[in-house]
């Protein structure tokens, strides 16, 4: 039988069941990767010989009586958390050599539970782009058209998925990384509630691995069905053992529905500071006729959604306001003074990026300030809707651009060219108030691309996105593989 394509919880039902062994499954991925990998380039770090004495303990320990969640079923982990023994450069080739000492938190979570790592998986140069190439490990191709993206800058995991790479992914996301690369390749991902997974050792070499706090970003899972989605989720969730886990045990409230026609959603497709593509904007509206065809409340316009252009700017100047955190003094002194010549009325979101990255302290508090009453308006929102069902980006996966200058990139929608950071808006929809959102297919584009959408949800509410996201995966389709 062909595993590979296995569902997480096919093959943990397979193991226990004795039709498989964790040794088998392990080999049988290591070959799909080392005959098809050369094209897709997702493995950038193979541990092929740990991989196997894992499974090999593994299926010892089932025969013992072990019952572990993930135990005996492959992964792989996006090069940016620590693994001990490997390297981890998040791309930067001055840092090709560093190689951590001990596991980041969720790699000692996904171990503990069992699962077998195949090896990292590839990023852009420091996590900052919606692509995945860099200097060391080279350029990660989309499986549906080598030419294009996999996205980025969870798109080696993504990729490896697509391929048969192993059954679930962890990676990360802070501009949607998690659930780009999850549109462009036509799998499933989810960006937890900020702060809802502990994130130590997912840190920038040669950072100590330190527990923190962090603004926007998280970490998470990502699979080929919603429900090893919520399977993997179980497995991350949780404080760091070194601080709130002190006192903090986790309990996530069930999902508010169990049936797709007790569902409140709203659909929106629509954003002031970009177009949507064609292609998008046919997947979201094919997930809110499934969702009327299901007999659920779906809504296209309420006054409680939150200032689409208010969001966008706020989100953009907290991001690059992060971003340029430890330039030098005078790289910021010079930011300090081009975002001084901007004019008061350029509301740009280029403007936005250049006032965050000269934001002083008391401008960023101002900044926090807005975004309380942001989250206040979406739990309004979320007191009259379970679910928002919109893009991740106005387009499927683009042809690789590796121009290093980011500003200068474009963006195609439709024919029509716009810059190629505005993208992220809709991923910020959810990051910049800390919402959980589920991204799913939505079917593929004319050119055959895959298509996704994204279901937002309320904070620390992450199994109700993920919910709905299994129960229209049962009434439109999930994952398909390439042919």
């Amino acid at each position: 039988m062909e595993w590979n394509f296995q569902t997480a919880e096919e093959l943990a039902a397979a193991l226990r069941a004795g039709e498989v062994t964790s040794a088998e499954l392990t080999d049988e991925a290591i070959a799909r990767i080392e005959r098809d990998d050369k094209l897709i380039n997702a493995i950038c770090v193979p541990d092929f010989d740990r991989a196997r004495a894992a499974a090999r303990d593994a299926d010892q320990a089932r025969a013992r009586g072990d019952v572990r969640p993930l135990l005996g079923i492959p992964v792989t982990v996006k090069e940016s958390y620590n693994i001990a023994g490997l390297p981890t450069t998040w791309g930067m080739p001055q840092y090709r050599d560093y190689v951590p000492a001990e596991d980041a938190v969720q790699v000692s979570r996904l171990k503990a539970a069992g699962a077998v790592v195949l090896g990292k998986t590839n990023v852009p140069l420091g996590l900052q782009d919606v692509q995945s190439f860099n200097e060391i490990y080279g350029t990660t191709n989309n499986p549906w058209d080598h030419a294009r993206t996999s996205g980025g800058s969870s798109g080696g995991s993504a990729a490896a998925l697509v391929s048969g790479f192993g059954a679930l992914s962890i990676g990360s996301d802070i501009g949607g990384s998690l659930r780009t690369p999850a549109h462009f390749c036509g799998v499933y991902a989810h960006k937890p509630t900020l702060g809802l997974a502990a994130n130590r050792g997912m840190v920038p070499p040669p950072a100590p691995a330190l527990p923190a706090d962090l603004d926007l970003a998280v970490v998470g899972p990502m699979a080929r069905t919603a429900r090893d989605l919520t399977l993997l989720l179980d497995v991350m969730a949780g404080p760091d053992p070194l601080t709130l886990g002190v006192a903090h045990d986790l309990t996530l409230p069930p999902a508010r529905h169990e049936r797709l026609g007790d569902f409140r959603v709203l659909v929106v497709d629509e954003h002031p500071l970009i177009p949507t593509g064609s292609a998008v904007r046919a997947g979201v509206n094919r997930v809110a006729d499934a969702l009327v065809d299901g007999g659920a409340r779906v809504e296209r316009h309420t006054p409680l959604l939150p200032d689409l252009t208010e969001a966008a700017t706020l989100y953009t100047q907290l991001l690059f306001s992060s971003s340029v955190a430890r330039f030098p003094v005078e790289a910021y002194e010079q930011l300090r003074t081009r975002a001084a010549g901007l004019s008061a009325d350029d509301r740009s979101l280029d403007a936005a990026r250049l006032r965050g990255m000269a934001f002083s302290h008391r401008d960023w508090i101002e900044a926090n300030d807005h975004r309380e009453l942001h989250r206040h308006g979406w739990r309004q929102l979320f007191a009259e809707f379970d679910a928002v069902v919109c893009p991740i980006t106005p387009t499927p996966a683009f042809p690789h651009d590796h121009n290093p200058d980011l500003l200068e990139r474009r963006i195609d929608i439709d024919g029509v060219e716009y810059p190629y950071l505005d993208q992220l808006v809709w991923a910020g929809l959810a990051t910049m108030p800390g919402l959980p959102a589920t991204a799913i297919p939505a079917g593929r584009s004319s050119e055959g691309l895959p298509v996704g959408v994204q279901l937002i949800g309320p904070m620390f509410e992450d199994r109700t996105p993920l919910r709905l996201a299994e129960l229209l995966e049962q009434k439109i389709g999930g994952f398909q593989a390439p042919k």
